[in-house]
C-alpha cells in the first residue's frame, strides 16, 4: 500500500488552480502546503483549497518534512532556484513551463535533478491531447514517410493590461521572453516531440510591434530539421481575438493538421491509418485562466505513479530544456540577423 503524497504550491497565481484542481481528484495525493509571497493571495488559495500549512517563505515550507512533491508556480525566472533547491531538500518536483529562461539554468536543473535523485515532471500538458499521441504513433511508425513541412502556428492574444497585471510578466529577467518563451513554448515543444527530429538550424524575426513590453510580442521562425525537412513556427500575443494553436505535419506520404478542438485533416497516400477521436478543448487562446486541468492531471498522476513504481517521468527535466533552445535561438537570430544552429 504506497502512502498518501504530500503536494505543496510554490505560487499562488494564474496556474495555481490547474494543479490544485488536479492534486484534489488525484487518488494518494493530498494538497498540504500553499505558498507565495503576498500573504493575502496565499492565505485566500489556501481557504479555497482547504489547506491548513500555509507559508510566504519556500525555504522554510521545504523544511517541512511531510512535504514529498513541490509544484513551482512562480515566474520563469524564478524556476531554477526554486526547483534546484526543492531537489537539495529531497522534494520531488512539478515545473511550469517553461523549465527555466535560458539554456544553463535548465542544465543546473537537471544537474541536481540527478544528483540528489528526485523525481521531476516538467510541465507541457498539450502532450497529453490524443490527437498530438496518435501524429506522434503516425510519424514513429513511418506513415508519413519523410516529413517535408512541420509547423506550428501560435496566436494568442494578451492585451496590455495582462502584462500590466504582474511586474514580472513581458520582462526578460523574470519572464525571459515572450510570445514564444511564455505562451508559445508549449507549442514548440509540441511539435519537436512529435516530429521525434532535432531542430539543427533556425532563421527568425521576432519583435515587438504593438505592446509596451521588453519582450517580443509577433515571431516568425524558418526551421531545419535534422532529418531534412523544413519547418515554420508563427508566435503572438497580438493575434485578436486570440485563436486556437494549429499544428500541419506533411510527409511525402500524407498530411495531418489539427487545432486544440480537434483534427481538421488526416489523409494518407499509401495506406489507410483510422483517425482517432481528439476533441480536448484547452482554452487560455485569449485568457490564461481559461487553461484546462485535465493535462495537468494526467502529467501529476504520471508522477505519483513514478514515485511509487521508481520510474522515469513522461516528461524528464533533459525535455523540459528543449523548447528553450530553439527559443534562446529564435532570440539570437533574429537580434543578430543571420541563420543559428540550435
Amino acid at each position: 500500500m504506497n502512502k498518501t503524497l504530500n503536494f505543496a504550491i510554490i505560487g499562488c497565481g494564474v496556474i495555481a488552480p490547474c494543479h490544485a484542481d488536479a492534486i484534489t481528484n488525484l487518488i494518494g495525493a493530498r494538497l498540504y502546503a500553499v505558498c507565495d509571497i503576498i500573504p493575502e493571495k496565499a492565505q485566500s488559495f489556501a481557504e479555497k483549497y482547504g489547506v491548513k500549512h500555509v507559508y510566504v517563505d519556500y525555504k522554510e515550507m521545504l523544511k517541512n518534512p511531510e512535504v514529498d512533491i513541490v509544484c513551482v508556480c512562480t515566474p520563469s525566472g524564478l524556476h531554477g532556484e526554486m526547483s534546484i533547491a526543492a531537489a537539495e531538500a529531497g522534494k520531488h518536483i512539478v515545473c511550469e513551463k517553461p523549465m527555466e529562461i535560458t539554456n544553463e539554468k535548465n542544465q543546473a536543473i537537471i544537474d541536481a535533478v540527478r544528483r540528489c535523485g528526485v523525481k521531476m515532471q516538467s510541465i507541457f500538458q498539450r502532450r497529453t491531447m490524443s490527437a498530438a499521441i496518435a501524429t506522434k504513433k503516425a510519424i514513429e511508425e513511418g506513415k508519413l514517410g519523410k516529413i517535408v513541412l512541420a509547423s506550428a502556428y501560435l496566436k494568442y492574444y494578451r492585451d496590455q493590461a495582462y502584462y500590466n497585471s504582474a511586474g514580472w510578466r513581458g520582462t526578460w529577467e523574470l519572464d525571459g521572453g515572450g510570445a514564444l518563451m511564455n505562451q508559445g513554448v508549449h507549442g514548440i515543444d509540441l511539435l519537436t516531440w512529435m516530429v521525434g527530429e532535432k531542430v539543427t538550424s533556425l532563421v527568425s524575426k521576432a519583435g515587438t510591434l504593438a505592446r509596451d513590453i521588453e519582450v517580443e510580442d509577433t515571431a516568425v521562425a524558418l526551421l531545419q530539421f535534422e532529418g531534412g525537412g523544413y519547418g515554420v513556427i508563427e508566435g503572438a500575443t497580438t493575434a485578436y481575438p486570440g485563436l486556437e494553436t494549429k499544428f500541419e505535419i506533411h510527409g511525402e506520404y500524407g498530411t495531418i493538421i489539427f487545432t486544440d478542438s480537434g483534427i481538421e485533416k488526416w489523409e494518407f497516400l499509401k495506406e489507410q491509418v483510422p483517425m482517432p477521436e481528439a476533441s480536448e478543448k484547452l482554452g487560455g487562446a485569449s485568457d490564461p485562466s481559461k487553461i484546462s486541468s485535465a493535462g495537468h492531471f494526467i502529467l501529476l498522476k504520471d508522477l505519483v505513479d513514478a514515485i511509487n513504481e521508481d520510474r522515469e517521468t513522461m516528461i524528464p527535466p533533459e525535455e523540459g530544456k528543449n523548447a528553450v533552445a530553439i527559443i534562446r535561438a529564435i532570440y539570437k537570430s533574429s537580434k543578430e540577423k543571420r541563420e543559428v544552429e540550435v
